[in-house]
């Protein structure tokens, strides 16, 4: 699709709608690496995440009529995919089965050393990554969605505020308190 970035989202879906699988294709180009992102940070497995957002575009191929522009699209498709997520999480609380061992999506499976960063920098940088993963996972539900959707996916607080189907002050307010919430549990974390 020519100069598919100048196109919106909103018009790339009238265009799925009106029958055009091409224009599904640059949906799916334009968000596979952000809900990827997303639901990776929610879940912490990266089998799980992948399972979320391929069901995420299934569901958006599928219920392409279901979208109206009264809302953005970003706000409707990341909407499917925390609700997805919610509902692994649910499962596994049931199961009772947790991994804080899992690789995100931007770790690699090497580095090669610079000589700006000495192997002890390095081996910081990764503890830390794995310590605020972990210190995510243990927010509740409601926080862990709203840092995740704003210091992460660094979304607007409107745009959060359509997602969760929350008024804007209860957005800015769990954000907050997630924050500090975050930050306690780094702090327990650390200690340990």
């Amino acid at each position: 699709m020519k100069d598919s970035y100048k196109i919106s989202d909103e018009e790339l879906i009238r265009r799925f709608q009106a029958g055009d699988e091409a224009a599904f294709e640059e949906i799916v180009h334009r968000y596979s690496n952000r809900l990827m992102n997303f639901a990776y940070r929610f879940v912490f497995d990266m089998e799980e995440a992948e399972d979320i957002v391929q069901d995420t575009f299934l569901k958006v191929y599928q219920n392409r009529f279901a979208y109206k522009e009264i809302a953005k699209f970003s706000t409707w498709i990341y909407t499917i995919t925390a609700n997805l997520s919610k509902t692994i999480l649910r499962k596994r609380r049931n199961r009772k089965l947790f991994s804080f061992s899992r690789l995100g999506p931007n770790d690699k499976d090497m580095d090669y050393p610079s000589k700006d960063r000495t192997p002890l920098s390095h081996i910081e940088e990764k503890f830390n990554k794995h310590t605020i993963q972990k210190a995510i996972l243990r927010l509740p539900e409601h926080f862990r969605t709203t840092i995740i959707l704003r210091d992460i996916q660094e979304l607007s607080y409107e745009e959060i505020s359509n997602i969760i189907n929350a008024p804007l002050g209860t957005v800015k307010s769990r954000i907050n308190r997630a924050r500090l919430r975050l930050q306690e549990e780094l702090q327990e974390l650390r200690g340990e």
